[in-house]
């Protein structure tokens, strides 16, 4: 994986969170903020924990020491709050691959877990770790946005690509 395919994955995930975001804006609150069967509960608390795990990860990539967030916390009391937070994030992770030398990707890692253990790993499988787990938890608040009636944005990768956005980028 050379440093660009991460830079496209990053250009992904900023594509995916607009959608998802838009999506979520056509809701009504009740139905935003409604209590569901998924790993954190609500669409907005999905939400949250997405910028949980991006900030605590981009952190721990950066080199710097990680924010003291729960896995759960909410950040932002409010759609509004959350989506200009979410915005800058992507913006963050976006300048952050895109200036990653190639000879980093395999230099390790080290880090403290959530459950205080050291690891290392080498940074492009960190990377991969950090899309991987922002799809999956997008994935759940896909699956919030069809039970509260809504029609699913396609979000995978192949649809971004052949986008407008995505074309222009690879």
């Amino acid at each position: 994986m050379p440093s660009s395919y991460f830079a496209i994955l990053a250009q992904h995930s900023a594509w995916v969170n607009q959608r998802l975001y838009q999506a979520c804006e056509r809701l009504s609150p009740a139905e935003y903020w409604r209590e569901r069967a998924s790993s954190f509960g609500s669409l907005h608390a999905t939400l949250n924990h997405v910028l949980v795990t991006d900030r605590v990860w981009i952190a721990r990539i950066e080199g710097r020491t990680p924010p003291s967030l729960g896995h759960n916390q909410v950040l932002y009391a409010d759609l509004v709050g959350l989506k200009i937070a979410r915005v800058a994030e992507d913006e963050h992770l976006l300048q952050l691959v895109a200036g990653l030398p190639e000879a980093t990707l395999d230099l390790p890692l080290q880090y403290i877990d959530r459950y205080g253990e050291r690891c290392e790993m080498p940074l492009r499988l960190v990377l991969a770790h950090l899309f991987d787990a922002q799809s999956r938890c997008r994935g759940e608040a896909l699956a919030l946005l069809v039970q509260a009636g809504l029609s699913a944005p396609r979000l995978d990768l192949l649809a971004f690509l052949q986008s407008s956005e995505g074309s222009t980028r690879r």
